[in-house]
Formats: C-alpha cells, structure tokens, sequence
C-alpha cells in the first residue's frame, strides 16, 4: 500500500512539468511578443518579419512586436534568443545568415543548431547573378569563358564578407574553377553604386531588390542562383540549367530559445503555415520574389541543419574568415 502511494506520489510529480506545459500552450500568448530580427528596418528580413507578425497579431490575438538589433551578421539579434526566457515570448527572425555564420565565426557566445529551437521556415529566395549592361557576356557559358580568359580581372561585390550574396559567388567559384577578386562592401547600398557606374563587374543581387533594376535595364540578369527559374523573371535561367548541381537560396524563418515548450512551438508553426497559406499574403509573397516555406518544425530543423553543412563547406574551401 505505501509502495503503491510512493509510486502515485512520483507519478504526479513526473507529470506536473508536462501538464504546466500544455496549460501554458493553450494559453499562449497572454500578452506581447518580441521577435528580434537581425537587420534594420526597411530591409528584406525586416519586411517579412512585419508582415508574418500582423498575421500572427491577428490570429493569436496578442500584438507581436518587432525588434530591430543589427550587427555582427545577425549574431547580436541570435545571441539575445539564446539567452531569453525560453517560453515563447522571444522569437527570433532566423535566416541563411545562421547557417553561415555557424562556421565563419571562430568563436561565438552560442552554438545557433544547439541552442535555438527551430519553429518554422517563412519563405525562400534566389539571389540573382547579374552584371554591369557594359559587361561582354550575357549567358553563364560566356561569362565562365571570359572570367578563365580574363583571370583576375573580374571583380564581384558582396555586401560584405560571409554575407548570402558573396557566399553565393563562392559557391559558383567554386563549382565552376574561375577566378573572381571578392571586393566587400559594408552594405548592399555602396556595393550596387559601384556596380550601376561600372566599378565592379559582378553581383550576386537578392531576387526581391534586384527586379526592378533588372526590369529598368540598369543591370543585366545572368541567371537565378535558386533551382528553378522566377515567376517574375521566366525568360533567366537557373545556374544550375548550364552548372549542374549548382543551387542556393536565401531563406528565413522563426526560431526560439532551445527549452521552449512543445506546445508553445506547435502553436506557433500552426499559426505560421496558417498564413502562409492565405491567397493574398502568398500573393504579396509573390510580388515580393519570395515563396512560402510551410514546414512542420522537424522539417525545418533538418533543412537548417543541411543548409548549416552546405555552407560550412563553402566558408572552409574558400577560406573566408570573420571580419
């Protein structure tokens, strides 16, 4: 008999964790949520996250704010997760960034696979390789033909070291055997100066800023880093059509504090897929240059973990190193 109570006693104890838990996921939220995103205000991340967070606000019925914390390739806004209370209350916009930045940084404050928890994928997007109109190649065949002829002498821009878009040009470099000289720029904005006047040759431009450039005639689209070609741009080929084997996308999603609760994080990827899936924001997606990502958490955590060794590869063959 008091073995029996013992082991009643124990049972209710073990149980008291999960049945708080689940009372706190159907709860959830009880009040604002921060989602701290790693860019400022105006940007592509930035948008997402004020255009995810409206559907959240509306379907959760609580305001969720975003919080704008730059610098350091998003590693400032990821460190602030990290170490944020781990019950749903601090989100984190995630992104390629992560995956990159996982093995361009010799040392960080956290390991970004161990201690955020993946919650859902947002959305996707190409970068776009395009070029100076003056510049002589207009397909990917030419424009490996000239840079093996021309070596050295092409120059790419990138937003800055470890950036998507000069990981991109590496992964290119790379898959291809040609020589560009990377040439860093603190931020997309100098960096699309010098290629609109001429200074630089090459860049591998995000889709969703590149189209209306691309559409002006100011600068000349090669191909689509992404696997398939755009919907806004149907007449640029994939690079992977002439490289084979050739693909990269930007992406972005949700993430947590590694302890969060099940529920908490089950909640929130509903409501994520939810309004992915509504008509007129996979629409303005659309008109964005960017596709919906619905996965389910186990999902995304096994594509963060694949983009995270993707790019590893990438940073270790070409060297690159934090600034």
């Amino acid at each position: 008999m008091a073995a029996s109570a013992a082991g009643l006693a124990f049972a209710s104890t073990d149980l008291a964790p999960r049945v708080l838990a689940q009372s706190a996921g159907k709860a959830y939220p009880t009040r604002l949520v921060h989602w701290i995103v790693g860019f400022p205000p105006g940007s592509t991340p930035d948008t997402m996250a004020r255009l995810i967070g409206q559907r959240l606000s509306e379907g959760l019925g609580r305001p969720f704010v975003i919080e704008n914390r730059s610098g350091a390739g998003g590693n400032i806004a990821t460190e602030a997760v990290v170490y944020a209370p781990a019950d749903g209350y601090t989100l984190l916009l995630a992104g390629a960034n992560n995956a990159i930045n996982a093995t361009l940084y010799e040392r960080l404050n956290f390991n970004f696979i161990r201690d955020i928890a993946p919650v859902a994928g947002i959305i996707s997007f190409s970068n776009v390789m395009v070029v100076h109109p003056s510049f002589p190649a207009r397909t990917i065949p030419e424009f490996i033909a000239y840079a093996k002829s021309n070596p050295s002498k092409v120059n790419m821009a990138s937003p800055g070291i470890g950036t998507s878009q000069h990981v991109c040009g590496e992964l290119f470099k790379m898959m291809t055997g040609i020589d560009m000289v990377h040439v860093p720029y603190r931020g997309l904005g100098p960096a699309l100066t010098d290629l609109l006047a001429g200074q630089v040759q090459v860049i591998f431009h995000s889709a969703p800023d590149a189209v209306g450039y691309i559409r002006a005639g100011k600068l000349r689209a090669l191909a689509v880093t992404g696997a398939t070609r755009l919907g806004a741009l149907p007449d640029i080929p994939a690079i992977g059509e002439t490289v084979s084997g050739y693909r990269a996308t930007s992406w972005m999603g949700v993430g947590v504090p590694k302890t969060t609760p099940t529920e908490i994080i089950e909640k929130l990827n509903r409501e994520i897929n939810a309004a992915l899936g509504d008509p007129m924001l996979k629409a303005r997606l659309t008109e964005l240059s960017t596709e919906p990502m619905s996965m389910t958490p186990d999902e995304f955590e096994k594509f963060v973990s694949d983009e995270t060794e993707k790019w590893g590869k990438v940073v270790k063959f070409a060297g690159i190193k934090a600034e």
